[in-house]
Protein backbone atom coordinates (compact mmCIF):
# COMPACT_ATOMS: atom_id res chain seq x y z
CA UNK A 1 0.00 0.00 0.00
CA UNK A 2 1.18 3.50 -0.85
CA UNK A 3 1.23 6.26 1.77
CA UNK A 4 0.38 9.74 0.48
CA UNK A 5 1.35 12.38 3.05
CA UNK A 6 -0.81 15.44 2.39
CA UNK A 7 -0.26 19.15 2.15
CA UNK A 8 -3.23 21.45 1.72
CA UNK A 9 -2.22 24.88 0.46
CA UNK A 10 -3.59 28.38 0.94
CA UNK A 11 -1.46 31.38 0.04
CA UNK A 12 1.64 29.23 -0.35
CA UNK A 13 1.29 27.91 3.21
CA UNK A 14 0.59 24.40 4.50
CA UNK A 15 -2.78 24.40 6.24
CA UNK A 16 -5.51 22.06 7.40
CA UNK A 17 -9.25 22.64 7.47
CA UNK A 18 -11.62 21.01 9.95
CA UNK A 19 -14.19 19.01 7.96
CA UNK A 20 -13.64 21.25 4.95
CA UNK A 21 -14.60 24.45 6.79
CA UNK A 22 -12.59 27.39 5.41
CA UNK A 23 -13.34 29.37 8.57
CA UNK A 24 -11.53 26.75 10.67
CA UNK A 25 -7.98 26.85 9.32
CA UNK A 26 -4.77 25.81 11.08
CA UNK A 27 -1.48 27.06 9.58
CA UNK A 28 1.40 24.57 9.64
CA UNK A 29 4.07 26.73 8.03
CA UNK A 30 6.15 26.28 4.90
CA UNK A 31 4.96 23.37 2.75
CA UNK A 32 8.53 22.84 1.53
CA UNK A 33 9.57 21.83 5.05
CA UNK A 34 6.87 19.17 5.18
CA UNK A 35 7.68 17.86 1.69
CA UNK A 36 11.37 17.53 2.51
CA UNK A 37 10.50 15.72 5.74
CA UNK A 38 8.26 13.29 3.85
CA UNK A 39 11.07 12.55 1.37
CA UNK A 40 13.64 12.12 4.15
CA UNK A 41 11.40 9.54 5.83
CA UNK A 42 11.10 7.47 2.67
CA UNK A 43 7.87 8.63 1.05
CA UNK A 44 7.62 8.38 -2.73
CA UNK A 45 4.35 10.26 -3.21
CA UNK A 46 2.73 13.41 -1.90
CA UNK A 47 -0.93 14.47 -2.03
CA UNK A 48 -1.42 18.19 -2.64
CA UNK A 49 -4.62 20.24 -2.58
CA UNK A 50 -4.86 23.84 -3.72
CA UNK A 51 -7.68 24.98 -1.48
CA UNK A 52 -7.86 28.37 -3.18
CA UNK A 53 -8.03 26.65 -6.55
CA UNK A 54 -10.86 24.49 -5.24
CA UNK A 55 -12.90 27.66 -4.77
CA UNK A 56 -11.86 29.61 -7.85
CA UNK A 57 -11.19 26.95 -10.48
CA UNK A 58 -7.81 28.59 -11.13
CA UNK A 59 -4.25 27.49 -10.25
CA UNK A 60 -3.08 30.20 -7.80
CA UNK A 61 -0.57 27.93 -6.06
CA UNK A 62 0.93 26.16 -9.06
CA UNK A 63 4.37 27.73 -8.51
CA UNK A 64 4.35 26.46 -4.93
CA UNK A 65 3.36 23.01 -6.17
CA UNK A 66 6.15 23.01 -8.76
CA UNK A 67 8.65 24.00 -6.06
CA UNK A 68 7.48 21.15 -3.81
CA UNK A 69 8.00 18.60 -6.58
CA UNK A 70 11.40 20.02 -7.46
CA UNK A 71 12.75 20.31 -3.92
CA UNK A 72 11.52 16.92 -2.69
CA UNK A 73 11.70 14.72 -5.78
CA UNK A 74 8.36 13.20 -4.79
CA UNK A 75 5.65 12.16 -7.23
CA UNK A 76 2.69 14.48 -6.71
CA UNK A 77 -1.03 13.88 -6.83
CA UNK A 78 -2.87 17.23 -7.03
CA UNK A 79 -6.49 18.24 -6.56
CA UNK A 80 -8.44 21.43 -6.13
CA UNK A 81 -10.42 23.20 -8.84
CA UNK A 82 -9.49 21.03 -11.83
CA UNK A 83 -12.57 21.69 -13.96
CA UNK A 84 -11.37 21.56 -17.56
CA UNK A 85 -8.78 19.94 -19.80
CA UNK A 86 -6.62 23.08 -19.86
CA UNK A 87 -6.15 23.07 -16.09
CA UNK A 88 -5.43 19.34 -16.02
CA UNK A 89 -2.84 19.74 -18.78
CA UNK A 90 -1.27 22.70 -16.98
CA UNK A 91 -0.65 20.61 -13.88
CA UNK A 92 0.61 17.58 -15.79
CA UNK A 93 2.95 19.79 -17.84
CA UNK A 94 4.24 21.22 -14.53
CA UNK A 95 5.43 17.78 -13.45
CA UNK A 96 2.40 16.54 -11.51
CA UNK A 97 2.06 12.75 -11.78
CA UNK A 98 -1.71 12.55 -11.23
CA UNK A 99 -4.56 15.04 -11.09
CA UNK A 100 -7.67 14.51 -9.00
CA UNK A 101 -11.01 15.59 -10.47
CA UNK A 102 -13.45 16.73 -7.81
CA UNK A 103 -16.81 18.45 -8.31
CA UNK A 104 -16.34 18.64 -12.09
CA UNK A 105 -16.06 14.85 -12.26
CA UNK A 106 -19.67 14.74 -11.06
CA UNK A 107 -21.18 17.81 -12.71
CA UNK A 108 -19.39 17.64 -16.07
CA UNK A 109 -19.46 14.03 -17.30
CA UNK A 110 -18.15 14.99 -20.75
CA UNK A 111 -15.01 16.50 -19.19
CA UNK A 112 -14.62 13.47 -16.93
CA UNK A 113 -14.82 11.04 -19.82
CA UNK A 114 -12.47 13.11 -21.99
CA UNK A 115 -9.88 13.40 -19.21
CA UNK A 116 -10.01 9.66 -18.50
CA UNK A 117 -9.64 8.86 -22.19
CA UNK A 118 -6.76 11.26 -22.82
CA UNK A 119 -4.78 11.01 -19.58
CA UNK A 120 -5.59 7.49 -18.34
CA UNK A 121 -3.98 6.63 -15.01
CA UNK A 122 -2.74 10.22 -14.65
CA UNK A 123 -6.34 11.02 -13.64
CA UNK A 124 -7.99 10.05 -10.36
CA UNK A 125 -11.67 10.63 -9.75
CA UNK A 126 -12.55 12.17 -6.40
CA UNK A 127 -15.43 10.49 -4.57
CA UNK A 128 -16.31 12.58 -1.52
CA UNK A 129 -19.01 10.81 0.47
CA UNK A 130 -21.50 12.45 2.80
CA UNK A 131 -24.54 10.56 4.10
CA UNK A 132 -23.92 7.83 1.49
CA UNK A 133 -24.11 10.31 -1.42
CA UNK A 134 -21.32 11.87 -3.47
CA UNK A 135 -20.79 15.38 -2.16
CA UNK A 136 -19.83 18.35 -4.37
CA UNK A 137 -18.97 22.07 -4.28
CA UNK A 138 -16.69 21.96 -1.28
CA UNK A 139 -18.93 19.46 0.51
CA UNK A 140 -21.81 21.95 0.61
CA UNK A 141 -24.16 19.92 -1.62
CA UNK A 142 -24.97 16.28 -2.21
CA UNK A 143 -25.25 15.06 -5.79
CA UNK A 144 -27.94 12.68 -7.01
CA UNK A 145 -25.47 9.77 -7.01
CA UNK A 146 -24.89 7.30 -4.24
CA UNK A 147 -21.26 6.33 -3.78
CA UNK A 148 -21.85 2.89 -5.31
CA UNK A 149 -23.68 4.29 -8.33
CA UNK A 150 -20.95 6.80 -9.06
CA UNK A 151 -18.09 4.33 -8.58
CA UNK A 152 -19.77 1.83 -10.91
CA UNK A 153 -20.22 4.52 -13.55
CA UNK A 154 -16.64 5.80 -13.54
CA UNK A 155 -15.26 2.27 -13.44
CA UNK A 156 -17.24 1.50 -16.59
CA UNK A 157 -15.80 4.64 -18.19
CA UNK A 158 -12.25 3.48 -17.62
CA UNK A 159 -11.26 5.12 -14.34
CA UNK A 160 -8.53 3.20 -12.54
CA UNK A 161 -7.99 5.32 -9.41
CA UNK A 162 -10.49 6.97 -7.07
CA UNK A 163 -9.68 9.21 -4.11
CA UNK A 164 -12.46 8.43 -1.67
CA UNK A 165 -13.09 10.73 1.29
CA UNK A 166 -15.58 10.23 4.10
CA UNK A 167 -16.39 13.90 4.70
CA UNK A 168 -17.50 13.26 8.28
CA UNK A 169 -14.07 11.91 9.20
CA UNK A 170 -11.82 14.46 7.43
CA UNK A 171 -9.59 16.34 9.85
CA UNK A 172 -11.59 15.07 12.82
CA UNK A 173 -8.99 12.58 14.12
CA UNK A 174 -11.72 10.02 14.82
CA UNK A 175 -10.32 7.18 12.74
CA UNK A 176 -11.03 6.36 9.14
CA UNK A 177 -14.16 4.63 7.83
CA UNK A 178 -12.77 1.12 7.47
CA UNK A 179 -16.10 -0.46 6.61
CA UNK A 180 -16.61 1.95 3.72
CA UNK A 181 -13.25 1.11 2.17
CA UNK A 182 -13.68 -2.62 2.68
CA UNK A 183 -17.09 -2.42 0.97
CA UNK A 184 -15.70 -0.50 -2.01
CA UNK A 185 -12.68 -2.80 -2.34
CA UNK A 186 -14.95 -5.86 -2.32
CA UNK A 187 -17.34 -4.44 -4.90
CA UNK A 188 -15.09 -2.65 -7.39
CA UNK A 189 -11.80 -3.27 -9.19
CA UNK A 190 -10.76 0.37 -8.75
CA UNK A 191 -7.55 1.38 -7.02
CA UNK A 192 -8.90 3.06 -3.90
CA UNK A 193 -7.09 5.91 -2.19
CA UNK A 194 -8.48 6.18 1.34
CA UNK A 195 -8.79 9.76 2.53
CA UNK A 196 -10.26 11.32 5.64
CA UNK A 197 -9.60 10.39 9.22
CA UNK A 198 -6.54 8.15 8.85
CA UNK A 199 -5.31 8.94 12.33
CA UNK A 200 -3.43 5.93 13.70
CA UNK A 201 -1.02 3.21 12.67
CA UNK A 202 -3.86 0.75 13.30
CA UNK A 203 -5.87 2.53 10.57
CA UNK A 204 -2.93 2.05 8.20
CA UNK A 205 -2.58 -1.62 9.15
CA UNK A 206 -6.29 -2.35 8.63
CA UNK A 207 -6.40 -0.56 5.26
CA UNK A 208 -3.41 -2.61 4.11
CA UNK A 209 -5.19 -5.79 5.19
CA UNK A 210 -8.19 -4.77 3.05
CA UNK A 211 -5.84 -4.45 0.07
CA UNK A 212 -6.48 -0.72 -0.31
CA UNK A 213 -4.23 0.87 -2.94
CA UNK A 214 -3.18 3.94 -0.94
CA UNK A 215 -3.92 6.03 2.13
CA UNK A 216 -3.68 9.79 2.56
CA UNK A 217 -2.31 11.01 5.87
CA UNK A 218 -2.94 14.65 6.65
CA UNK A 219 -3.74 16.10 10.05
CA UNK A 220 -2.41 13.05 11.89
CA UNK A 221 1.08 13.89 10.63
CA UNK A 222 0.90 17.53 11.67
CA UNK A 223 -0.37 16.73 15.17
CA UNK A 224 2.21 13.98 15.67
CA UNK A 225 -0.39 11.21 15.92
CA UNK A 226 1.26 9.30 13.07
CA UNK A 227 4.96 9.04 12.29
CA UNK A 228 5.28 8.93 8.50
CA UNK A 229 8.27 6.57 8.61
CA UNK A 230 6.34 4.09 10.74
CA UNK A 231 3.30 4.46 8.48
CA UNK A 232 5.40 3.68 5.42
CA UNK A 233 6.89 0.60 7.08
CA UNK A 234 3.45 -0.59 8.15
CA UNK A 235 1.99 -0.03 4.68
CA UNK A 236 4.72 -2.12 3.09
Amino acid sequence: MIILPAIDIIGGRAVRLYKGDYSRVTDYGRPQDAALDFAAKGAEWIHLVDLEGARSGETPNIETIKSLIECSGLKAEVGGGIRNMGTAEKYLDAGVARVVLGTAAVTDPEFRRQALKEFGEAVAVGVDIKDSYVSIRGWTENSAYTADEFCAMVQDEGASVIVCTDVSRDGAMQGTNLELYRHLADRFSLKIVASGGVSSIEDVRRLREYDIYAAIIGKAYYTGAIDIKEALETAR
